[in-house]
């Protein structure tokens, strides 16, 4: 049962004389009769009755005051009602709400509803006041082809987006003020499994989903993911296409996309059902490859997937998934701030190189006990690598050729999860558990040291052994989670939540200490072996508040704990650009939100919030001076508390449509704001005091429209991010260009599209007023130094479905 839906009604007979029936018709929101919708005696579970054809159901009472009764459909939502015996002489007409809409707001786009928030009750997890997004791909004006996130995240406020590379190779995003290299202050899944390297060593993500085969993301903010982990940034889960519909055994699809400088892709899937619907199957392949948009910036990617799923019995269904993704980029560097003034396409590294090799895999179950409880079980694993090779020397120093600096790391895990669902009724109120447990164990292994001195994509050390340092760190954890919805009042819950963890990171190895003179050459060189293990356990808790007197308004607010733990992989990187403090300790916290949210069907949407982040311990950099050396660089280090605050806002109004009576013309005006203050509270450093945290941009405004006339599209986004800071010391401008401000800077993307039965074409034009822009300064790879926007650029995409 993958949806939740409750209705609460009266009326039921025990056999007596003085015993009244009552009819109940059950209609959808189209006033369609809905049939099989179970009728279950609240307060004797086993009796239950089912709606007919007609969506009707007789039931019977005997005296008692009043009855309670939960109407249950896999597709529908609910809502809470009690009658009393005694009006028991007129029918009544219950309307349920697809599930979809359940506890959300939903406004119509091409005839299919657009869905904004996550259920209260979902997929195995709960969401019941909590701040949640729903994105919904296919059905945004977006360049999906190039997994463009400036654009698909567009209506998700206060996020700020890393643009590193042009194909969308990497996915870099951060809300609320935290760091958004490769989104690892989100818990990021696909189809509610971990896809990142280490879920607590390492928990980046090399691998994001083609954009063509997500049917959504989900993102849960910070405070609302104890059943997901102890991070900061909260859940982003890709929820991949699957099988089509039932009626549909065989759907094939094909997009191929060409577009400037080089780029060509092809996504092609295939989909159906066998076995008298019982076997269900999806698969996709992509291929994309470009020249980028400045010089030594090649890219090829492949990436494959493919979903099996079996119902067993009517209760019980068994899924299967890989996932493999091969991709090799020749990276172009960095610049100084006046290489960038200067020429932002210039690279003058055409040495650097990238390559990424993800494989995952999962397997899962559910079953249905009863009307009232379902169990769900996810193992799932990774064997994956990454290799990085080129020159990590001070962008200002230019490459003289000579032996290459090579990083070379694998990541194996294995992961297992059991949920139980339960809904129950105490008092005549009802209520929602659910609890689990997670079993991860992961391994990563890092190695450094002298690779090839040519200019090839050669990943292998130049030596037997690596030289500068060789690493084992394996990571255990052991988690139990636990929340449930009371509903107070038919319009009120309360949801309170508490997570255990115990976590034990460990690391094995070596690293060569180095010893310069004054001059800055090498004296001696001594090698260090290393063993560290770090055990600790800690119970996180959490509660949330929701207060909805109608399907068009809801107030939420919103307390959870938040815990970071540190990650051993990135302790002995060897890199001239910055050290890393050997003494760092975990990350501790809270989140907390408050907001309101609704609108009307077919009209407007809207949610705005206020929330507020205790860091403490933060983990940041500082820009300090090699006193031998005379030079900068970054220091990783515990800095010290940090206090983020801001508003989060985001509005969607139909300006035609509904208002003129048909579905086939539409304008879709919408817009987010974003203001976000953070700043050291208690540091290390008094220097650093009162300073702004880095990587926050104050003001990030991105809004936009939709038109669509039929079959016809046109769309453009806007967006506008403020000027910001990428180190606690607030650097203005460095000779190495790895610190400094990101200036303020303006995009607009716009499409155009048409569709005509199976076949369809669209255009994008990315960065139409070709603005001169970068998101980040990098220390290691792809730079270091300024990584450059890519300036305006054309797609053409044509697509066509066959159907059997």
């Amino acid at each position: 049962m993958r949806y939740l839906t409750l209705i609460l009604i009266s009326v039921l007979f025990y056999g007596n004389a003085s015993a009244q029936e009552c009819w109940v018709k059950v209609v959808n929101e189209k006033q369609k009769p809905i049939y099989g919708v179970s009728a279950i005696n609240l307060n004797n579970p086993e009796q239950v009755f089912t709606t007919n054809k007609e969506g009707k159901v007789n039931l019977f009472f005997n005296n008692q005051q009043s009855i309670k009764f939960l109407f249950e459909h896999p597709n529908y939502n609910f809502k809470i009602l009690t009658v009393h015996v005694s009006e028991c002489n007129r029918d009544y007409t219950v309307v349920l709400f697809p599930s979809k809409s359940l506890n959300s707001t939903v406004i119509e786009t091409d005839n299919k509803e657009k869905t904004f928030t996550l259920n209260s009750v979902e997929n195995f997890g709960i969401y019941e006041g909590r701040k949640t997004e729903v994105i919904e791909p296919a059905k945004l004006s977006a360049n999906l082809a190039t997994n463009n996130a400036r654009e698909v995240y567009t209506r998700v406020a206060g996020l700020n987006i890393w643009e590193s590379d042009g194909a969308g190779i990497q996915l870099g995003i951060g809300g609320r003020g935290l760091n958004p290299n490769r989104t690892s202050n989100f818990n990021v899944r696909q189809n509610g499994y971990d896809i990142s390297a280490d879920a607590l060593g390492y928990p980046e993500s090399y691998y994001t989903p083609p954009l063509d085969a997500v049917e959504r993301i989900e993102i849960v903010r910070g405070a609302a993911s104890l059943q997901y982990g102890t991070q900061f940034g909260g859940l982003l889960n890709f929820e991949l296409k699957k099988h089509p519909h039932d009626s549909i055994k065989f759907e094939a699809i094909t997009k191929n996309t060409a577009g400037s400088f080089g780029f060509l892709s092809t996504f092609n899937s295939v989909g159906g059902t066998l076995d008298s619907y019982r076997t269900h199957y999806y698969a996709f392949y992509q291929y994309k490859q470009g020249n980028g948009w400045r010089e030594n910036s090649d890219f090829n990617v492949h990436t494959y997937h493919i979903n099996l799923k079996r119902h067993i019995t009517e209760k019980f269904s068994l899924s299967a998934e890989y996932t493999g993704m091969q991709y090799l980029a020749q990276q172009a560097g960095g610049l100084t701030d006046v290489m960038f003034e200067r020429n932002p396409r210039e690279s003058i590294r055409e040495r650097n190189w990238f390559s990424v090799d993800w494989n995952l895999m999962s397997l899962k179950a559910q079953y249905t006990i009863n009307n009232t409880t379902a169990i769900d079980f996810r193992t799932f694993g990774l064997l994956a690598n990454r290799k990085a090779l080129g020159v990590l020397s001070p962008i200002n120093v230019l490459d003289l050729g000579g032996e290459r600096n090579l990083i070379s790391g694998s990541f194996s895990n294995i992961g297992a999860e059991t949920r139980l669902l339960k809904r129950y009724n105490v008092k005549g109120m009802n209520s929602i558990f659910l609890a689990g447990n997670r079993l991860y164990y992961g391994k990563t292994t890092n190695s450094q040291g002298v690779g090839s001195d040519g200019s090839d994509a050669n990943f292998n050390f130049a030596t037997p052994n690596p030289s500068e340092s060789d690493y084992l760190f394996p990571n255990h954890n052991t988690a139990f989670f636990a929340e449930n919805i009371f509903y107070v009042t038919d319009a009120m819950s309360i949801t309170p939540g508490i997570r255990y963890e115990h976590i034990n990171t460990i690391s094995q190895g070596y690293y060569n200490q180095r010893v310069f003179d004054f001059a800055g050459n090498l004296v001696s060189t001594r090698e260090i072996q290393e063993s560290n293990s770090n055990k600790r356990d800690f119970l996180l808790g959490g509660l949330g508040i929701s207060y909805k007197p109608s399907l068009e308004f809801e107030t939420y607010a919103n307390f959870s704990q938040n815990y970071r733990a540190i990650n051993f992989s990135d302790l002995r990187i060897v890199n001239p650009n910055f050290k890393i403090d050997s003494n760092l300790t975990d990350e501790r916290g809270y989140t907390a939100d408050i907001g309101i949210r609704g609108g009307k069907k077919g009209r407007f949407y809207y949610d705005v919030s206020g929330f507020y982040i205790s860091y403490k311990n933060r983990i940041g950099v500082v820009l300090q001076t090699d006193n031998l050396l005379k030079t900068e660089y970054r220091y990783r280090t515990n800095i010290g508390n940090s206090v983020n605050y801001g508003l989060e806002s985001y509005a969607e109004v139909e300006m035609l449509g509904e208002r003129i009576n048909t579905d086939d013309i539409s304008l879709t005006l919408f817009g987010n704001f974003a203001w976000v203050n953070a700043t050291y509270t208690e540091v290390t450093e008094s220097s650093i005091q009162g300073n702004k945290v880095e990587m926050v941009p104050p003001i990030t405004i991105r809004t936009g429209f939709n038109f669509k006339y039929k079959t016809f599209r046109l769309g453009a986004n806007y967006s506008y991010v403020e000027e910001h800071f990428t180190d606690a010391t607030n650097a203005i401008r460095t000779s190495r260009a790895v610190d400094g401000i990101i200036p303020s800077y303006q995009v607009v993307d716009a499409s155009i599209g048409y569709s005509k039965d199976r076949w369809g074409i669209s255009i994008n034009c990315n960065n139409a007023l070709n603005a001169m822009y970068f998101t980040r300064r990098a220390e290691g790879y792809p730079g270091p130094g300024i990584i450059p926007s890519e300036g305006r650029s054309l797609f053409a995409t044509f697509s066509y479905k066959f159907v059997r």
